[in-house]
Parts: structure tokens; sequence; C-alpha cells
């Protein structure tokens, strides 16, 4: 029998998928009492069959909008090297992904309920990160706007540092703009 690809999803159901997952990703990231699967489907303007359609499980529904944050981050790279010079793009791609760690944190009690069902939310979240911000880096580096020694790694490792030392956001956005002076840095002799 032939392999076949599932079916797109209609515009509609792709909507109310989109929904959810932002519905889910408000839900989980709040501190509290467990949100239930019927507030997340009140949430999105859907019905609970709608959701159950789109995510079998609670976990199905954690790790797609976990997945779907880690996607938006990554999916912005080209998009904002597109619209802005490449040292720009590099700096507001590095706020979106203080966001997404702040999303990531907010969900990890949800995201360890998914885990203790023996799946991996974070299986290609490190290579999907590193594939976004290299054409970041390299494109700074061709440009002559960002140092062209520089290790991808390192700099995601700086970023998560950041996110992790920040008290506030101010702080944080402070912290970017020492880390992009770091990385404008050219060494002498």
């Amino acid at each position: 029998m032939p392999e076949t690809s599932p079916r797109p999803l209609r515009a509609d159901a792709l909507r109310n998928r989109e929904r959810l997952l932002e519905a889910a990703i408000q839900a989980f990231s709040r501190p509290g009492p467990e949100v239930t699967l019927d507030a997340i489907a009140r949430a999105a303007g859907v019905g609970i069959g709608t959701l159950y359609r789109h995510f079998p499980t609670r976990e199905a529904l954690i790790e797609a909008a976990y997945r779907n944050e880690l996607g938006k981050l990554c999916d912005a790279a080209p998009d904002l090297l597109d619209q802005s010079p490449p040292d720009r793009a590099l700096r507001a791609w590095m706020s979106r992904f203080i966001d997404y760690l702040a999303t990531k944190r907010g969900m990890a009690d949800a995201l360890r309920l998914v885990i203790a069902t023996g799946a991996n939310p974070y299986a290609q979240s490190r290579d999907r990160l590193l594939e976004a911000l290299g054409p970041l880096l390299a494109a700074g580096a061709a440009a002559g706007t960002v140092r062209a020694d520089v290790d991808t790694g390192d700099v995601l490792v700086s970023l998560s540092g950041i996110s992790l030392a920040a008290g506030e956001r101010a702080q944080a956005d402070r912290l970017l703009d020492l880390l992009m002076d770091g990385l404008r840095h050219r060494r002498t002799g």
C-alpha cells in the first residue's frame, strides 16, 4: 500500500489549532492550580471535541504548545534578516529568545508531565536553535557588524545565562546590549 501523507488542515481547522496552542501557552505558563482542558478550549473559543481532535492527551497539547513556541522563534530568524540589517536582526532574535525561555520556564511544571510519559519535548531544541542563530551570526560577520570568530553554541549559552540571571526584562535587555557590544568588538594586535 503506498504511503500517503496526512491531508493538510483546512483553514478553519488550522486557525482552531493555532488558537488552542496560544491558549495552552497562556494557561500552562501561569502559576496556580492546574488548568483544565475545558478551560483551554473555552479560552480558544472552541469546543472540547475540537481540542481532542487536535491533541488527544494533555501531554500532546503541552508538547505541541512548547514546540510551537520553539518553531516561532526559530522561524523568525530569516524574516528578521529580510527586514533589518544583520546586527539588528540578531539583537531582535535575542530578545525573542529571552521571551521564549520565559515561556519555557513558565511551562516547566507542564513540561515535566510530558517528560514523565517518556517523551522528550527538548529532543531537537538545541539543534533547531543553533540552526536559527547560525545564519544570523554569519550574516552579521559577512556585513562586518559581528565578529567572525564567534562560536554559535557560545552565544546560545550566553543567551541562556542572561535569561537565568536577569531579575527583570529591563535588566535582560541591558545584558543583551552588552552581549551585542561584545559580539561587535574586534580584537586588535
